[in-house]
Order: structure tokens, then C-alpha cells, then sequence
């Protein structure tokens, strides 16, 4: 993903992402987990937003003028808020914010710690996954080849 700097972002728009992200994934005292508007995380969301800043950008807006600028408003993601109902009616848009909060939130190195990750790419050391029941392929197997090798359909 290409870093930008969040200067492509207005005041405006990043107090109504942290808004949003803030009511998407609140923090927890309990566990010690920050909220997704903790101002690294959404300086990290903002820095690393790429070919969707200019759909970011349009949601933001979109939402904060839904929410007549009323930042409060956004800071519930409850059922007939407005995330809420923006989520319902543009599923496609909300998934790019979405993924644009929650890519950012479980890769921050405190996320990772809470949740019991090592904070540290996956590799080389990789990561240990349970073995798995390998008869789950079965269909796949039993479908066959359903693609074409690149030799096939040259000249010799």
C-alpha cells in the first residue's frame, strides 16, 4: 500500500474519521485496548490510505454533511445512526472504510500485544497454524482442473 501523508485529508475530514473509527471500534479500559481513534492509529489510517484516498475523502465528507457536521452524531455506530444506515444503503463504500480502520487498528503494535501476537511481520519466522481437516477440500478436489496451463493454446 502506497504511504501518503494525511495532508490530502482536511481538518475536517480527519476529526470525522476519528469520529468514526472511534465509534466502529471503541476502546476497552479493561483489556488495556486503545480505540481505533487513538491518534496513532488514525495517523497511521490516514498515512496509508493509497488508491482509495479520493474514495476516503468522499465518504468522509458524505457522512460528516449527513450528520449536518455534528461530529456526536457520527460517534455512534448503534442501529439507526448514521454509520449505521450508511452502511446499510453503500455496503461497497463502508467496506472501504471499514478496512481502511480495521487494517490499521490490528496492526498497531499494542493491538497485537493485547490480543497475544508477537508485534513483528509474519515473516520470515511465520506464524503457527492449527492443522487443519484437509477432507474440507474434498469438493475442490473432486471439482477438477477449472484452469488452463500457460502452455496451453501456444505455437510450437
Amino acid at each position: 500500500m502506497t504511504k501518503l501523508s494525511a495532508s490530502a485529508f482536511s481538518d475536517v475530514q480527519q476529526e470525522t474519521l476519528r469520529a468514526i473509527a472511534g465509534a466502529m471500534i471503541p476502546p476497552c479500559e479493561e483489556s488495556g485496548l486503545p480505540g481505533a481513534n487513538d491518534a496513532a492509529i488514525v495517523s497511521d489510517i490516514l498515512a496509508s490510505t493509497g488508491r482509495d484516498t479520493a474514495v476516503l475523502i468522499g465518504i468522509l465528507d458524505a457522512l460528516h454533511s449527513a450528520a449536518g457536521g455534528n461530529l456526536d452524531a457520527l460517534r455512534s455506530a448503534g442501529p439507526g445512526s448514521f454509520l449505521a444506515t450508511f452502511r446499510s444503503e453503500s455496503p461497497a463504500l463502508a467496506g472501504v472504510l471499514e478496512l481502511a480502520i480495521a487494517q490499521c487498528y490490528y496492526r498497531d503494535d499494542r493491538v497485537l500485544r493485547v490480543i497475544g501476537m508477537e508485534p513483528r511481520p509474519p515473516f520470515p519466522k511465520g506464524y503457527e497454524i492449527e492443522e487443519g481437516d484437509w477432507s474440507l477440500l474434498d469438493p475442490v478436489r473432486a471439482r477438477g482442473k477449472i484452469y488452463r496451463d500457460a502452455d496451453e493454446g501456444r505455437a510450437p
